[in-house]
C-alpha cells in the first residue's frame, strides 16, 4: 500500500513488563476497511486503543503510529485531543459505558462537534440532529433530548457512531461494535457503518470475533494470536485458503448457517488448548502448543510473517507466492490446500459431513415437556413511596412448545421476546396464570412439595455466564455435588459421581479441589454442565449457555453438548439468540416474537422455508463465513424496535415491523390490523402465525 491513511508499524505494548502486542504492523488505506480478528486476549482491542492513544499511564508503547504521516506515539496530549474525533474516530463495544449518563444524547454531540469546529450551538445543534436522523433514530429531534439510560442498545451504538462521525473523521475504529446485539439490531448496525463511511469517506479498523461480521464487511483481513499478527490477506483469499494453522481452526470453529451444496454441515472444529498468558510466551512459535502441525523447528524460532505459495490456486501460478497473502507459519503452503477437519481431527466424525436436511422425521417417543398458550404479565407499578399498579407487562402472551425424549428444540428471538421467562415459569413448576404446562409426563397443576423435588431432578438448567452461576467460594466437587446432597444421596453415591461427571465433561478428577476463578470460561461451562448432569435428568434446559465464550471454545461445548445427547439419550431444550448454533444442536426451532411462538418446524425445513416475516428477518440478518456467499445476499433490515410489551397491540403484533404487511393492499391490511393470527400448520410439522405465510429464500 502506497499511501496509507494510517499506518502501524512495529507496535509494542506492555503493562509492567508484560508484553501485550508484540510488533503489530497494520496499513489501512483510504476508504477500505480491514477486519482485525482473534480469541479474547490477542492484543486486538489494545492495539485499537493504542492507535488513538487511550491507554492508561501503566502502559509502555513503542514503535511507530503515522496517521497521514504524523507520528501519534509519543505525542503530547493537546496533540493527540486534536485528532481524537478529529482525524481519528472510535466506536466503543459498550455505548452505555461510552457516554456520560447526567449528560443528554444531543448535548454530547454538539461537543464533540464544536470542540473541532467553529460552529454555535444553534448550529452544532441542528448538526447533531442531521447526524441522529443519519444513522436512523426515529425522531431524532426528539430524542437528542433524551438520557443514553432512555435509548435501547442498538439506539445506544447508533448514537455512538453519528458521534464518531460528527467531523467527518479520516479513519474510524470500531472495536467489537456488534458484540452485544441481537442480530436484527446488529443488521442495522453494520448498515449504519457502512452509511457512515458513504459518507464521510473514512477507512475503518472493524475489530470482532465474529468471521461472518468480517466476511461482509472488511476488504482485508488481520488475524492476530499472542499479540502479533499471524496471517493477513484479502478477505476472500484468507476465507478460501487460509495458510495459518489458527486461521484455519477459527474459521473452522464457527458454526454456519448455510450448508455445502449438497445440503451437508462439518463438525465443529475446537482448537486445542487456550492461549499462552502474556508473560509466560513458549518459545518459538507461540501457537505450536496448540498446533497438530507443529515440528521442531516451529519451538525453535518463533517464524516471520511472509508470503508463501500457494498450490494448484486458479488465481495465482502453481506455487507462485502471493505478496498480499503473509502467513507466520513454516508450513503455510501445506496449510493453503488443508480443511479445518484435516488440522484438528473431531473424535468420532472421522471427518464425515452431518447431513442438514431432514432426518426422517421426529422420533417416537414420550414427550418430556409441552407448553400450551402459557402466558405470564407483571405489574407496572409506579411511585417512589407509594407504588400503585399502573398497567401490566406482558413478558410472556401465548408460548406453544413440545419437546420429545432425545429431542433437541431450539427456542430463538430478539432479547425482550421472552424466551428466558419462558424458561423460568417451566423450571418453576407450579400452575402458570394462563394455559398449561406438562414436564415428564406431569401436569404442574397440584404438584405437592415432595412431587415438585422428584420431578425438578429430572430437568435441570445450564446457564449464560458459567463465573455467575458457580460459587466462588466452594471447590469444584461441592458444586457438582451440591445436587445429589439436595436431592438426599448418600455420601458413596456422591464420592463416586463427582468423580465420573468431571470425566465425562472432558476434565480431570483432580480438578476437584480447585475453586472456579482457576478455570478458564470453557472449563467453568463444562463445570457447568457436569453440575446439571449429576441427578440424571432427561431435560437440560440450556439459556445461551455459549454466547459468552471465544467461537474456539464455544465450538468445544457445542461438541460436547452433542456427544452427551448421543450418550445419555438427553433432551434439550436450548434457547439462543445465534440461529447459527442453532442450526448446528437442534432438531426443531421455536421463534418466538412479543412473547409469542410465531413459528415452529424442524430446523431444516423452517431454515430453508421460513414463512414468517420475522423468521425470514432473522435469518437475514445471519451473517455467513463466506465472503462471496454473504455479499450476494439480500438484507431483510427490520425498522425500529420490538413494540413495549407493556401494551397487547391489536391484530398481528409485528405489523409495525413487516415487510410483507406493507406492501399489502388496504383490505388485507385491515386483516393484520384487526385480526391476531393463529399458529396454523403449514405442512408437517411444521406451524406459523402469520395471515399471508410466503416462502422466502434467505441463505
Amino acid at each position: 500500500m502506497n499511501d496509507p491513511v494510517l499506518d502501524i508499524s512495529g507496535l509494542t505494548v506492555d503493562f509492567g513488563g508484560v508484553p501485550a502486542v508484540r510488533g503489530v504492523d497494520l496499513h489501512l488505506g483510504r476508504g477500505e476497511v480491514l477486519g482485525l480478528v482473534g480469541e479474547s486476549g490477542s492484543g486486538k482491542s489494545v492495539t485499537a486503543l493504542a492507535a488513538m492513544g487511550l491507554l492508561p499511564a501503566a502502559a509502555h508503547v513503542g514503535g511507530s503510529v503515522r496517521l497521514d504521516g504524523a507520528e501519534l506515539v509519543g505525542a503530547g496530549d493537546k496533540a493527540l485531543s486534536r485528532v481524537r474525533g478529529n482525524r481519528v474516530a472510535m466506536v466503543f463495544q459498550d455505548p452505555l459505558s461510552a457516554f456520560t449518563p447526567v449528560y443528554r444524547i444531543g448535548d454530547q454531540i454538539v461537543e464533540a462537534i464544536r470542540t473541532h469546529q467553529d460552529l454555535s450551538r444553534e448550529k452544532a445543534a441542528a448538526r447533531a440532529v442531521e447526524l441522529l436522523d443519519l444513522v436512523g433514530i426515529p425522531e431524532p429531534r426528539l430524542r437528542a433530548a433524551a438520557f443514553p439510560h432512555e435509548f435501547s442498545g442498538g439506539m445506544r451504538q447508533r448514537a455512538m457512531i453519528a458521534m464518531a462521525v460528527a467531523n467527518n473523521p479520516d479513519v474510524l475504529l470500531a472495536d467489537e461494535p456488534t458484540t452485544a446485539l441481537d442480530v436484527t439490531v446488529q443488521a442495522q448496525i453494520l448498515d449504519v457503518l457502512r452509511t457512515a463511511r458513504r459518507e464521510t469517506g473514512a477507512a475503518l479498523l472493524l475489530v470482532s470475533h465474529d468471521l461472518g461480521v468480517i466476511a461482509g464487511m472488511a476488504d482485508r483481513v488481520a488475524v492476530m494470536y499472542a499479540g502479533r499478527i499471524v496471517e493477513t490477506a484479502p478477505v476472500d483469499a484468507l476465507f478460501a485458503a487460509p495458510r495459518m494453522p489458527y486461521t484455519l481452526g477459527l474459521i473452522g470453529a464457527v458454526p454456519r448457517l448455510d450448508a455445502d451444496a449438497e445440503g451437508r454441515l462439518e463438525p465443529l472444529v475446537p482448537i486445542p488448548g487456550a492461549p499462552p498468558a502474556p508473560g509466560a510466551l513458549p518459545p518459538g512459535c507461540a501457537f505450536a502448543p496448540r498446533c497438530p502441525l507443529a515440528e521442531d523447528r516451529c519451538r525453535e524460532t518463533e517464524p516471520l510473517l511472509t508470503a508463501a505459495g500457494r498450490a494448484g490456486k486458479a488465481t495465482h501460478p502453481a506455487g507462485a507466492a502471493d505478496p498480499a497473502h503473509l502467513a507466520a507459519c513454516v508450513r503455510a503452503e501445506e496449510v493453503g490446500a488443508l480443511r479445518p477437519l484435516d488440522v484438528f481431527p473431531v473424535p468420532g466424525t472421522d471427518g464425515a459431513l452431518r447431513k442438514a436436511g431432514p432426518g426422517g422425521g421426529r422420533p417416537v417417543a414420550d414427550d418430556v415437556l409441552r407448553v400450551t398458550d402459557l402466558a405470564r404479565t407483571f405489574p407496572l407499578l409506579k411511585g417512589a413511596i407509594v407504588k400503585r399498579r399502573v398497567g401490566s407487562v406482558h413478558a410472556v402472551d401465548g408460548v406453544d412448545l413440545d419437546i420429545r425424549a432425545g429431542e433437541v428444540l431450539g427456542l430463538v428471538g430478539e432479547s425482550g421476546s421472552g424466551k428466558s421467562t419462558t424458561l423460568f415459569e417451566i423450571l418453576e413448576l407450579r400452575p402458570p396464570e394462563r394455559g398449561s404446562v406438562e414436564v415428564l409426563g406431569r401436569s404442574v397443576e397440584g404438584l405437592t412439595r415432595r412431587d415438585a423435588r422428584a420431578l425438578r431432578a429430572g430437568v435441570q438448567i445450564v446457564f449464560q455466564d458459567p463465573m455467575a452461576s458457580l460459587d466462588p467460594r466452594l471447590p469444584v466437587g461441592d458444586i457438582v455435588a451440591e445436587p445429589l446432597r439436595a436431592q438426599h444421596a448418600d455420601r458413596a453415591l456422591v464420592a463416586r459421581r463427582v468423580p465420573e461427571l468431571l470425566r465425562r465433561v472432558g476434565l480431570e478428577p483432580a480438578h476437584a479441589d480447585r475453586f472456579p476463578h482457576e478455570f478458564s470460561g470453557g472449563q467453568r461451562q463444562r463445570i457447568g454442565i457436569a453440575r446439571a448432569l449429576a441427578v440424571d435428568p432427561r431435560l437440560l434446559i440450556l439459556d445461551e449457555p455459549v454466547s459468552a465464550l471465544d467461537v474456539s471454545v464455544q465450538a468445544g461445548i457445542l461438541n460436547l453438548l452433542l456427544r452427551l445427547r448421543a450418550e445419555l439419550g438427553l433432551a434439550y431444550l436450548f434457547v439462543s439468540h445465534d440461529l447459527s448454533v442453532v442450526r448446528h444442536v437442534a432438531d426443531r426451532v421455536g421463534v418466538m416474537y412479543l412473547g409469542r411462538t410465531v413459528e415452529t418446524g424442524a430446523v431444516a425445513e423452517v431454515f430453508a422455508r421460513p414463512l414468517h416475516p420475522y423468521t425470514q428477518a432473522l435469518l437475514s440478518a445471519v451473517p455467513l463465513p463466506d465472503p462471496v456467499r454473504e455479499r450476494a445476499r439480500t438484507r431483510i433490515l427490520l425498522p425500529g424496535d420490538p413494540p413495549s410489551p407493556t401494551s397487547r397491540p391489536s391484530g398481528c403484533p409485528f405489523r409495525s415491523r413487516c415487510q410483507v404487511f406493507a406492501a399489502l393492499d388496504p383490505g388485507r391490511k385491515e386483516r393484520c390490523t384487526t385480526q391476531a393470527p393463529a399458529l396454523a400448520p403449514q405442512g408437517g410439522d411444521h406451524t406459523a402465525a402469520c395471515h399471508f405465510p410466503a416462502e422466502r429464500a434467505v441463505l
